[in-house]
């Protein structure tokens, strides 16, 4: 029986979730499992994993073989590396001492390089607001310009018909005038 670590899908339409479980081969994708290790949540920025690493490392020991997928985040967990260094424990290269040394110094430098990549992230995230608001704030000054001229086209307009009132009104008085004279007739 060929025994795999491999992704059970679960979650509803395009949100899918990952259990990560140890299942024999031929067993369907969702369907019976040995063992359930963990989980895996891809729509969350970073992505989520939750790993029960004990397990994980000891069905690595044992020969369980994981898909390409699971290898991956079983790798970006460090759990790989810390079978690799367990590996070298067993036939006597180094100690497990020095193993959990180095597993340990690696787990560090991989929480710094994730809140170097965070801190970035952020920072990017926030020239990209600036940039917007910019932008914004210019598209709003040409719009209070355009305005100004409007609002400064419509008062010459407004002195000049002003100054053709008292025209218009002495022609308007003449014309009622001449339309009471036939009235009267």
């Amino acid at each position: 029986m060929a025994v795999k670590i491999r992704l059970a899908r679960r979650g509803r339409k395009k949100m899918a979730m990952y259990d990560i479980v140890v299942a024999e081969s031929t067993s369907p994708r969702d369907g019976r499992f040995i063992e359930k290790i963990g989980s895996y949540n891809p729509n969350t920025d970073p992505s989520t994993v939750v790993v029960k690493s004990d397990r994980a490392v000891y069905w690595l020991m044992v020969g369980a073989q994981p898909t390409d997928t699971a290898r991956s985040v079983l790798s970006h967990e460090g759990l790989m590396y810390r079978k690799h260094l367990q590996v070298g424990v067993n036939k006597g290269a180094i100690t497990q001492e020095q193993a959990d040394e180095k597993f340990a110094s690696w787990k560090g430098e991989k929480e710094n390089r994730k809140a170097g990549a965070a801190d970035t992230k952020s920072q990017t995230k926030e020239q990209a607001r600036a940039a917007r608001l910019e932008a914004e704030k210019k598209v709003n000054e040409a719009r209070a310009e355009a305005i100004a001229k409007k609002n400064k086209v419509e008062e010459p307009v407004a002195e000049t018909a002003a100054a053709e009132e008292p025209a218009a009104e002495e022609t308007p008085a003449v014309e009622a005038t001449t339309e009471e004279t036939p009235a009267a007739e």
